[in-house]
């Protein structure tokens, strides 16, 4: 097996509240990349976005994927736009088990009504005017790079225990 196990999709799905139940279950450490870019620049992610824009902000994202994709036997939470980039995707998977989390649309939206500055959602929400609309949107966008993953979890309706007990027999069988 591949020493790591790194989740990705959109905002909202699970990936860091799920990350960090799944990393104790394995006995691995756990790493969130937003955590990891907002304590290394001193910075939330919002504010790294209003002061410097998205490419900069991807730029030390590229750099934090780079260096945690180097350690071993660790659970990684992406940020929802992480793998827009090829380079980052092939860096995750080269030593790493991409799962995918899905959400319902309906449910993305509650959820990321209820969490905090979302940048690149805001802005698209923004420019669009309907918030829906923009999720729907920028899931399009990023379908083509969420499903390089080498599983695909739907995180609508299952409680998280039911989650990670699915990851759990996919990691074990893979």
């Amino acid at each position: 097996m591949k020493n790591n196990v790194v989740l990705i999709g959109f905002m909202g799905t699970g990936k860091t509240s799920l990350g960090k139940i799944l990393a104790p279950k394995l006995g691995c450490a756990f790493v969130d990349l937003d955590q990891k870019i907002e304590t290394d620049n001193q910075m939330t992610i919002p504010e790294i976005f209003k002061r410097f824009g998205e490419k900069y902000f991807r730029e030390l994202e590229k750099n934090a994927v780079k260096e945690v994709s180097k350690r071993r036997g660790i659970v990684i939470a992406t940020g929802g736009g992480t793998v827009k980039d090829e380079e980052n995707i092939k860096m995750l998977k080269e030593n790493g088990i991409m799962i995918c989390l899905n959400c319902d649309v309906d449910e993305i939206l509650f959820r990321t009504e209820q969490k905090g500055d979302r940048p690149v959602l805001d802005e698209h929400h923004k420019n669009h005017g309907d918030r829906k609309a923009a999720i729907e949107k920028l899931l399009a966008e990023r379908k083509k790079f969420y499903d390089q993953a080498d599983y695909k979890v739907d995180t609508t309706n299952w409680s998280p225990l039911q989650i990670i007990d699915d990851i759990c027999k996919y990691l074990k069988e893979s």
